[in-house]
């Protein structure tokens, strides 16, 4: 497939180089250059606008920040909605709020084209070594459609519902246990430190209880204390927090837990943490144990 590739930090860099390893050609685009040129040499050409990266594609994967710079790739004077042919398929792999892909479905509707919502879970290792996990949702023609490139950046694809928005309360619902296993570990970890445990050592004994992979990774992250660089930046952690307690209200489910989360995450950032990994939160904790 001809792909319009749009948002190329991290994540996105590895899922394109995963599309090319596939076969698909690629037009890549990113509001930094360089980044799009850097896959040059893979054989990706370079798109200046995103227009310009959705206009002969026959999907077009966007991976941004937030809903203001998926509205603007989407929407704005060069947006890829004006420029995308009829039939063609918008693929959001970004995390964003409930509402947006709700729009984003009617507007692409209108013009006689697709949309699904597809966001990934997996940090920026994941995405090189394609083995991200795909949630996915809306029209299944089209979900199969795209199936070779959810094969191509992941290592698994999980069907969620027909109405793309589903797929994305999924993502700011697994991203809220994620923060909540977090924070159990900022707090675990500073009583360990407060009696003198290693918490290297208590984290080798809840390996052993959980056999997780997200346990083993953020737990040693977290035991070394090694925040940087951000696999996922603690202001972006602090946005889906917020855009989960935005869809509990919304659907009348009441997170109190997501509440906590968003404040331990406020204060991290009050405290110069934005741009770290979000499992610096757990300093917070550790602060109040009078350990930092």
């Amino acid at each position: 497939m001809t792909i319009g590739f749009i948002g190329l930090g991290r994540m996105g860099s590895g899922m394109a180089r995963n599309l090319m390893r596939h076969g698909h050609e690629l037009i890549a685009y990113n509001r930094t250059r360089q980044k799009a040129e850097a896959l040059a040499s893979g054989g990706a050409k370079v798109a200046g606008t995103p227009a310009e990266a959705a206009r002969n594609a026959d999907a077009v994967l966007t991976m941004l920040a937030d809903d203001h710079a998926v509205e603007e790739v989407v929407f704005g004077e060069q947006g890829i909605a004006g420029a995308m042919r009829q039939g063609a398929v918008h693929v959001s792999h970004s995390t964003i709020s409930i509402a947006l892909p709700r729009r984003l479905a009617r507007e692409h509707e209108k013009r006689g084209q697709h949309f699904i919502s597809a966001p990934v879970f997996g940090r920026p290792e994941a995405a090189e070594s394609a083995k991200l996990g795909a949630v996915v949702a809306g029209a299944r023609e089209q979900i199969e459609r795209c199936r070779p490139l959810f094969d191509a950046i992941g290592q698994r694809t999980v069907v969620i519902g027909d109405q793309p928005w589903q797929a994305n309360v999924v993502k700011l619902g697994g991203n809220f246990m994620i923060a909540s296993m977090l924070e159990s570990f900022g707090e675990a970890f500073a009583l360990m430190r407060k009696a003198g445990v290693d918490p290297a050592l208590f984290l080798d004994v809840m390996n052993g209880l959980f056999k997780s992979p997200v346990y083993e990774n953020y737990g040693s992250l977290i035991a070394r204390r090694q925040f940087e660089p951000a696999g996922f930046a603690l202001k972006l952690g602090l946005k889906d927090q917020r855009l989960v307690l935005a869809a509990a209200e919304e659907l009348s489910s009441p997170m109190p837990v997501a509440s906590l989360l968003r404040d331990r995450m406020l204060a991290a950032l009050a405290r110069g943490q934005g741009d770290l990994d979000w499992s610096s939160a757990t300093r917070i904790a550790a602060f109040e144990a009078g350990l930092e």
